[in-house]
């Protein structure tokens, strides 16, 4: 029985406790992050040795290459990518031209990771910074304003979703106005609901077609004054399946950031019992793992009608492609700045 899990592993390669462990508790997926990453050949191989475990061609092995700060790949393999908010700061009277490159930058990304059975890809942030907000967010912002962060962040979308990779918008419903880092604590944000529904909201409501969102680890005492959204039956029912109207797949930003307190088991029960389809935990401890799993329920229901839906929308032949050429193109538009 799959279980509404997404888990890490700790190195390049399955220790045979790793196996025994993914074998026996069935994540739904996997992700991946630097200390897994060697060469092409290596990744290849670990992701079919994650996909082996559990028996399952097409389960998601998702990871983080936004670009710029954020990017798990990287030379002497893999070329560097912008940060989010470098497409959105191209110089162009015609704003289509930011979206056309955008699209570009994620559909090479696509690329990238499709060759390496990598199907899923944590981007795009559809966060939106305001002024004095921790700098968590930053530059991985496509632009300063909803209505440039959606149009960028679709833009993205489309780009992963034509090279076969699925996007994840995140942090929903909204990390931009957070003025602490959620790795290291719990943001709390005053805001009236108007101005978050006005602002923060805005991206993700237009993106709320898209397969998969990842939660913010923030409360927003507009809606919640004692739950970060991850954990709040509020904020998923009233405002991510309510007022924003996303009906894909939830899955939580990761359970050992420490904007969560609490044992790791209550902290995957709180945010399935929220209405988390999925929990997400990333550093590959086998002693947090088992505990996540200890608070975690099989993939039943709406979530995993959620979960199919969601893999459906992974391309079966990717769109036409030649990437010596759009790469040429990307590397034109940026003047050679983020050339490989």
């Amino acid at each position: 029985m799959t279980s509404a899990s997404i888990l890490g592993c700790a190195g390049p390669t399955l220790s045979a406790e790793e196996e025994a462990f993914f074998r026996d508790v069935q994540p739904w997926g996997f992700i991946l992050f630097k200390r897994n990453v060697e060469t092409p050949d290596q990744v290849r191989k670990l992701v079919d040795q994650l996909r082996a475990t559990v028996g399952r061609a097409d389960a998601p092995v998702l990871i983080d290459q936004e670009g710029g700060r954020v990017q798990r790949l990287g030379p002497p393999h893999w070329r560097r990518y912008p940060p989010g908010r470098a497409y959105g700061e191209l110089p162009a009277n015609d704003p289509l031209l930011r979206r056309e490159v955008t699209r570009l930058g994620a559909r090479l990304l696509a690329y990238d990771l499709a060759v390496l059975g990598i199907n899923v890809d944590c981007v795009p942030v559809l966060d939106v910074p305001v002024e004095g907000a921790h700098d968590v967010i930053g530059d991985r912002a496509y632009a300063k304003t909803p209505e440039g962060v959606a149009l960028l962040g679709r833009a993205a979308c489309e780009g992963m979703i034509a090279g076969g990779v699925l996007p994840v918008i995140k942090h929903i419903p909204g990390h931009g106005r957070a003025m602490a880092d959620s790795h290291l604590d719990l943001p709390v944000v005053e805001t009236s609901y108007d101005e978050l529904d006005a602002w923060d909201f805005a991206p993700f409501r237009v993106l709320s077609d898209m397969p998969m969102a990842m939660t913010a680890h923030v409360v927003y005492t507009a809606i919640d004054a004692k739950r970060p959204a991850t954990t709040s039956k509020k904020a998923m029912r009233e405002v991510i399946r309510g007022a924003i109207g996303f009906d894909g797949l939830v899955m939580s930003d990761d359970l050992s950031m420490k904007a969560l307190g609490g044992e790791f088991a209550d902290r995957a029960r709180l945010s399935l019992a929220a209405g988390c389809d999925v929990v997400l935990h990333c550093n590959g401890d086998m002693a947090e793992m088992k505990a996540v799993i200890a608070g975690t329920k099989a993939l039943s229901g709406q979530a995993a009608r959620r979960a199919k839906a969601a893999l459906g929308r992974i391309a079966k032949v990717p769109e036409p492609f030649d990437v010596e050429e759009a790469r040429a193109r990307f590397d034109a538009a940026f003047e050679g700045k983020w050339a490989a």
